[in-house]
């Protein structure tokens, strides 16, 4: 039998639960597992991530200017902590990205951490 393992929750993020909670506009922070990436042709140059943690998915925004202030984080990070607007549309939760900080080293922490043995 697997016991729960707690995975490193980085500091203030909030999970994808509770994105309902914030008002709209207000500057978040969520963390999670990069599941996607979209960067569709007719999008301008706009990415779309996937994030997701252990309740949820969020659903990120990163426009292009952004893009490229970020780009290693965006294109090679497997986890990331996100900050940035809440946004609200048609039944549809977004975090309008303002900072990318790719967190990938805390998987590693996690992976050779004695609880998950």
């Amino acid at each position: 039998m697997m016991t729960h393992v707690p995975w490193p929750r980085p500091p203030a993020a909030l999970t994808a639960i509770r994105l309902s909670e914030p008002p709209q506009g207000a500057r978040i922070t969520v963390a999670g597992l990069v599941i996607l990436r979209q960067r569709p042709g007719t999008a301008k140059g706009v990415i779309f991530l996937t994030l997701e943690d252990e309740t949820g998915v969020v659903n990120v925004i990163v426009w292009r200017a952004l893009y490229e202030k970020f780009r290693r984080a965006v294109i090679s990070g497997r986890m990331l902590r996100v900050t940035g607007r809440l946004q609200r549309e048609n039944g549809v939760t977004h975090v309008l990205a303002e900072h990318i900080e790719d967190i990938s080293f805390m998987l590693d922490h996690l992976l050779s951490s004695p609880e998950a043995k």
